[in-house]
């Protein structure tokens, strides 16, 4: 098995946010989103960039695209403000699978559904482009906020995963893994098609 088309940088556009593969250029309006509230602190259990370690980071996801290991992308919303950050990782085509993750968004585009267009514009890219079977998600088990948004989306949760990790803090670390898979796909994107045409 493959991926019907290699996971490249690209842009996906919707009616709330466009995802833009990133760029360096994007540093200003990211280090303005993770200023918003004081993102990078408030969200401690979360991989957000302080402010001075916004281009640190850039560099980093720009590095892991260059190995073919990540495809990240920039979240701008309706009005062009860059929002936040999102990726494909942990690539791999011999089942095809992929993860989405890595996401934060500045505070205020909380509730605005460009996270839940976000979600299907990757996932929709994902299934119905590159061909994958399994698109899986990773939260925190402390970050209720993402395990509650992850739900929604309609992804099952795979198990909890505990002391896998530490935190930047030095606390143990417990995951907890979800997944879409390909025949559930259809109802997936039904669900987040209804719930964006709420908003219209």
């Amino acid at each position: 098995m493959a991926f019907l088309t290699p996971p490249a940088p690209l842009v996906l556009t919707g009616e709330f946010v466009e995802l833009r593969p990133l760029d360096r250029s994007h540093r200003g309006g990211l280090v303005d989103a993770v200023q918003e509230g004081d993102l990078w602190q408030s969200a401690w259990y979360t991989s957000v960039p302080a402010p001075d370690g916004v281009a640190d980071e850039i560099e980093r996801r720009l590095a892991l695209s260059e190995k073919g290991e990540m495809v990240p992308f920039t979240a701008f919303d309706a009005a062009g403000r860059a929002i936040g950050m999102t990726t494909y990782y942990d690539l791999d085509g011999s089942v095809p699978r992929l993860h989405i993750g890595y996401t934060w968004n500045r505070p205020s585009a909380h509730g605005t559904g460009t996270n839940a267009e976000s979600k299907l514009l990757l996932m929709r890219h994902a299934f119905e482009v590159l061909g994958v079977y399994r698109v899986g998600f990773t939260t925190q088990w402390v970050n209720f906020q993402s395990r509650t948004a992850i739900e929604r989306l309609g992804a099952k949760q795979d198990g909890v995963m505990r002391a896998i990790s530490r935190y930047r803090n030095g606390a143990l670390r417990d995951s907890v893994e979800y997944s879409v898979i390909e025949p559930e796909w259809p109802a997936v994107k039904a669900n987040l098609e209804a719930r964006l045409a709420k908003r219209r």
